[in-house]
């Protein structure tokens, strides 16, 4: 980025003139905002409402804004006014927010300090933050004034809050889950902390090469985040290797201490997460790995160069990458130190902070709830109690009570490689043994230890799940929440002029903090002007992608096309091998069809994003395939009135929640279409919905729920169920079945070569074949093409589609954060809302 002036793009003389006179008027600020900051500091507000009058549009908040702003300018970045680019915009308005967040935080942590109130501890190894101004301007209440003070000095809102990088910490749907649920505690008051990882490079950016996926890193980093605070002071050392030695204490109890080994440094980074129309302002506490000696002099000097920082490189390798790849063995070992580091580093803060409470540990579980975020924490199991018997002397039952009562487990799927197992020498279910002597089969299932060659630890044993624990721990210890988003990104944020509509229709924003609300839309759904705006605030967003696309792809495409979306990771069990196989069968019988049957075809885009693991082979050839289809299909003259006109294939590259932001407001169809029984929720289809798009899908996670909510009329589904899929799946290991005539006709295709060399998509078709075709694609095939085609007679009949997708947004009152939140706090947690009342703002 340059450091030069920069003319903004639209009536870029206006705007010029503007920023001139704008940042000339700023020299003078000190004579008359010296009134202004007065009458701040003497404010007292007590109350929310107060708040919200406060942050309204006035003058004096603007001009506030504009000399907070050019403060940083000249002080922060060190730069002149005159010599201010968008990036520098960006960055000064960041930190204009941020001085205010700063402050909410300060007070949010004081005030839930001395009401002793009990605490949630959020630990996840992602948080899909997204980008985070146009987020906080908004839970702020900043947005509009701000969006003016900004377009005063010259600048537009858009093209600043476009600089913004997104967080490198997270990938896919776990992640922005707990994201969703940071924004809901915030928002209900409830004193809450997350814990992650802060990630030099986060998973990678996606590129592609010749329809390839190419990895490289995403250097988020390297400018300026104002959305964390460095906490310097906070160090905590975490030992790997070293032994275990055993000694008497003066009481004469045994006792256990962990000496020597390697030990690596975990500093703090603190992510302010402000609430809506609240004082609230919660944390996420983010550890970075380094080293304890930085670098070593004498080796230096002896010329030993590499090996001076040697013990650098190692340390800070634990936060370079989320999830390094585990193929191999070092892999392996990198991702159980990075989990180990993480949660021995938050549990020492946890207890540190119980600890200035002066309480007895046996109120621990009265203070602090602890929530693991899937497999990936659980290790916190075993180390808080080795903290509890090994540092502060409680015995092992007394500790193991405070253990079992602190911690709660959510875990998101079934499949087998998101079941993490580590290889261990060995270890005893002691307990189980005693209470069921003679059940050998009940001990092997519930052994965190697979009784296999080599042995693994099953990491989803130590945080108890399986109908078998439900026997020996009992009903009472497991519940199905219904996941949520948060509206204040997923539409607020992602699609403003929905959201100025529908505030506009229901007479308040109250529905942002109570999504049942949006029940009332349906008293409007025969309003046919109500419908028109409806079908305009669609069309726009169509184009904004449009536009969005043409820039990332080069591919220009159709708005007045049914865009038909597909965007999350990668993998054979979600099967966008089958959406691309579909969009081959369909390329195939348009160049079959007469002109005027083919004038009489919806249009149709049909949109894919998404990454693969850097190590999953056969999901990086899903992304070269669709990207061959693509080059077909898109540069075909001889359907030029039919499909490239009409329709077109797009894969966008390295999808994240800025792009999800422009992507899922413009669907009219998205894609669920995972193998019945395989996916424990998801929460994408929850964000299309709510946005007004339809779903294609199966019956299968959220899909399922959805579905009793938004009627049989509002959902296209299709598929075999989840009882038939083990019957299926071992009909295809022991007998002949037939592939589907229309799929084998579509490999057939691939196979002549007309998408490439076929030998480079040949392991993806031996999943069809040689392996047994084990997320039946072909059993669902034809079900998938028939629904597709329902698809397209239910989109000609624009009236009643405009009236299928108010009625979808409407009935989503139920998959809010906010009531998942709610119901985790009052029958897990046990926590109560603290408000942060009697603040004063300055």
């Amino acid at each position: 980025m340059e450091s030069t002036t920069i003319v903004p793009t639209q009536d870029s003389l206006t705007l010029k003139k503007k920023k001139q006179n704008g940042l000339q008027r700023l020299g003078n600020y000190g004579i008359n905002m010296a009134s202004v900051k007065q009458m701040v500091r003497t404010k007292c507000f007590y109350n929310n409402y107060a708040l919200l009058v406060y942050n309204k549009i006035s003058q004096a908040d603007k001009e506030s804004f504009q000399r907070s702003f050019v403060r940083h300018v000249t002080t922060t970045l060190a730069r002149s006014a005159f010599n201010v680019d968008n990036f520098s915009a960006y960055q000064a308005t960041a930190h204009t927010v941020r001085d205010r967040l700063i402050k909410r935080w300060n007070d949010t942590q004081q005030v839930h300090t001395e009401a002793t109130a009990k605490r949630v501890y959020y630990l996840s190894l992602e948080f899909l933050l997204g980008r985070s101004l146009d987020n906080a301007l908004l839970n702020l209440g900043l947005k509009e004034s701000y969006g003016e003070g900004i377009e005063d000095l010259g600048f537009r809102m858009e093209d600043v809050l476009g600089q913004e990088v997104d967080a490198a910490l997270g990938n896919g749907g776990l992640g922005r889950l707990a994201a969703c649920y940071m924004d809901s505690l915030a928002t209900l008051d409830y004193p809450a902390w997350g814990y992650g990882l802060r990630y030099t490079y986060g998973i990678f950016q996606q590129r592609l090469k010749d329809g390839y996926q190419v990895e490289f890193p995403d250097y988020w980093l390297n400018f300026d985040n104002p959305w964390e605070l460095p906490r310097l002071d906070i160090v905590i050392d975490v030992c790997f290797g070293g032994t275990v030695n055993k000694y008497t204490d003066e009481v004469g109890q045994v006792r256990y201490v962990w000496e020597g080994g390697e030990p690596v440094q975990a500093v703090a980074y603190d992510v302010p997460i402000p609430g809506y129309d609240t004082n609230n302002c919660i944390n996420i506490r983010l550890w970075s790995s380094k080293p304890k000696r930085q670098f070593d002099l004498k080796r230096f000097n002896e010329g030993q160069y590499e090996q001076a920082v040697e013990e650098q490189m190692k340390a800070e390798n634990i936060t370079a990458v989320l999830y390094p790849n585990d193929n191999h063995m070092v892999g392996k070992e990198l991702r159980l130190k990075q989990q180990y580091f993480w949660v021995a580093a938050s549990l020492s803060d946890i207890v540190r902070r119980f600890k200035k409470t002066q309480r007895s540990f046996t109120e621990f579980p009265d203070m602090v709830a602890i929530q693991l975020n899937d497999t990936h924490p659980t290790l916190a199991i075993v180390e808080l109690q080795r903290i509890l018997v090994d540092e502060e002397g409680l015995d092992w039952d007394e500790a193991w009570d405070i253990v079992t009562n602190t911690f709660a487990f959510t875990n998101h799927t079934i499949l087998p490689e998101a079941m993490e197992k580590w290889p261990v020498p060995m270890f005893f279910l002691q307990k189980v043994e005693q209470t069921y002597p003679d059940d050998r089969d009940l001990l092997a299932k519930l052994s965190i230890i697979e009784e296999a060659t080599p042995q693994f630890v099953r990491m989803a044993h130590l945080a108890v799940i399986f109908k078998d624990f439900v026997r020996y721990f009992g009903p009472e210890k497991f519940e199905n929440k219904t996941n949520g988003i948060t509206p204040r990104r997923w539409l607020h944020q992602a699609n403003p002029k929905l959201s100025k509509l529908i505030t506009e229709k229901l007479g308040s924003k109250e529905w942002l903090k109570d999504l049942r609300l949006l029940k009332n839309l349906e008293k409007f759904v025969e309003d046919k002007e109500f419908q028109k705006r409806w079908v305009a605030v669609k069309h726009s967003n169509k184009v904004r992608l449009a536009d969005y696309i043409k820039a990332q792809t080069g591919i220009l495409v159709n708005p007045n096309a049914l865009f038909d979306i597909q965007v999350k990771r990668i993998h054979e069990y979600k099967r966008q091998f089958m959406n691309i196989l579909s969009v081959i069968h369909r390329y195939n019988t348009l160049k079959k069809l007469s002109a005027e049957k083919s004038s009489k075809v919806v249009p149709r885009v049909v949109i894919f994003g998404g990454k693969a693991a850097p190590g999953y082979h056969i999901a990086k050839l899903v992304i070269k395939l669709i990207n061959s289809v693509a080059d077909v299909v898109n540069n075909d003259e001889s359907i030029h009135d039919n499909l490239k006109v009409k329709s077109r294939v797009v894969f966008i590259p390295d999808y994240n929640v800025s792009v999800a932001e422009i992507i899922i407001p413009a669907s009219d169809i998205s894609q669920h279409i995972s193998t019945a029984g395989t996916e424990a929720s998801g929460t994408s289809n929850m964000k299309f919905v709510l946005n007004g798009g339809l779903i294609l899908g199966t019956v299968d996670g959220a899909n399922i729920e959805i579905h009793e909510e938004i009627g049989d009329d509002n959902i296209f589904m299709f598929g075999n169920l989840a009882n038939r899929v083990e019957d299926l799946r071992h009909a295809h290991r022991y007998r002949n079945v037939q592939m589907d005539p229309s799929l084998q006709a579509v490999i057939r295709d691939i196979e002549s070569g007309h998408y490439g060399d076929p030998r480079i998509f040949s392991p993806l078709i031996n999943t069809l074949t040689i392996g047994k075709d084990y997320y039946l694609i072909s059993d669902d095939f034809d079900s998938y093409l028939k629904t597709q085609d329902l698809v397209d007679e239910a989109y000609n009949k624009k009236e009643e589609w405009t009236v299928k997708s108010i009625l979808c947004t409407a009935r989503m009152g139920k998959f809010s954060s906010d009531r998942a939140i709610k119901e985790y706090a009052e029958s897990i947690w046990n926590v109560e809302p603290v408000p942060v009342t009697g603040v004063k703002i300055n």
